[in-house]
């Protein structure tokens, strides 16, 4: 696969994620791009691979003298339910088309377009980058929140909202127990957890083996803050650390974890642990759907959410695959996911 005829100044190629030594210098590249985000990472669409089994492209458009322009990480995900897509990145809130030069955005996305043909991908999916104007842009569905770390423990307390900071500080006199780490023990606890919040909301699960692969292939730039009482976990979350910021990515709590407010008491150390151990400076709670219950619970840690830009093409010039859990035909899918579990 080469895209040279179009865009004579541009060679587009696949990244053999194999090759440890290629993929040290895109990483490389990746972690000094304005933009860029963990998900642009080799070894994130190695962990897919392994964890999911569903394949990764790895495209780059290079000069003519080897200097990278442009990559873009692409996921072939196949679902009964859902559809195929060729998704960037797969799993992830983000990994569009990252650029140091604009003339590799357009081999780029050809080339994409011609891979989701050779794979019978129908729909291709971009989340955020620099995306296609021609493509079908969603600006209004979800929001990213995002902001700076304070300077210290005290003073990122008062950051946060009259309302949520006293549950916060309901939460540290009530005993809990927190644990950073990513042993056996540690994933366990936070995939069990996980599991069981993400099965009670009636979404589908991810498979462990997904957590242990990010958690293998990111090594020090992720981990697991485990919240218990008395020894029993209550919430964990997993989180990614990257070019000083953190993400909460995914996390989950048990029957009791609103009780003992555990998950506020694991976010709110999660800022404390990002910021003096790991030397972060900024925290990203991720995306939330607009006008959902997270994103206002988000609002209340003192984030504000910002559109993101994601976008859509349908080979065959229909309307892309919609799965936003608002919309109606979603919610069916998951009904039907839910009745398979029973």
């Amino acid at each position: 696969m080469n895209a040279m005829s179009s865009f004579p100044a541009m060679i587009v190629r696949p990244l053999d994620l194999a090759d440890r030594q290629a993929c040290g210098l895109v990483d490389f590249w990746v972690r000094h791009q304005p933009g860029a985000t963990p998900f642009h990472l080799t070894g994130w669409s190695r962990a897919v691979q392994k964890g999911c089994r569903q394949k990764p492209h790895y495209l780059i458009a290079e000069e003519l003298d080897g200097r990278i322009g442009a990559v873009l990480p692409l996921t072939a995900v196949r679902s009964p339910i859902f559809g195929n897509a060729l998704v960037s990145a797969g799993f992830a809130v983000g990994g569009g088309v990252l650029a140091s030069e604009h003339a590799a955005v357009a081999p780029l996305v050809e080339e994409a377009i011609a891979l989701a043909r050779q794979l019978k991908c129908p729909t291709i999916e971009l989340r955020g980058g620099a995306l296609p104007t021609d493509w079908h842009v969603d600006e209004t569905s979800y929001l990213g929140f995002s902001r700076p770390l304070a300077t210290d423990a005290d003073t990122e307390l008062l950051g946060i909202t009259r309302r949520q900071r006293a549950e916060v500080r309901k939460a540290l006199g009530l005993g809990l127990d927190v644990r950073v780490g990513s042993d056996a023990e540690d994933r366990k606890m936070h995939y069990a957890l996980y599991a069981e919040s993400v099965r009670n909301l009636g979404s589908p699960v991810f498979p462990r083996a997904l957590f242990d692969a990010v958690l293998d292939e990111l090594g020090i730039e992720a981990d697991i803050l485990t919240v218990s009482k008395d020894g029993r976990p209550l919430s964990s979350v997993l989180s990614l650390y990257f070019n000083g910021s953190v993400m909460p990515f995914w996390g989950g709590g048990g029957r009791d974890a609103r009780t003992w407010r555990a998950n506020d008491m694991a976010y709110y150390m999660l800022m404390n642990h990002a910021r003096d151990v790991k030397g972060c400076t900024r925290f990203d709670f991720g995306r939330s759907k607009a006008g959902t219950g997270p994103a206002a619970f988000k609002k209340n840690w003192g984030f504000e959410g910002k559109p993101l830009a994601y976008a859509k093409y349908a080979l065959d010039g229909s309307a892309p695959r919609d799965i936003n859990p608002l919309n109606p035909k979603y919610r069916m899918q998951i009904a039907l996911w839910q009745n398979h579990l029973h």
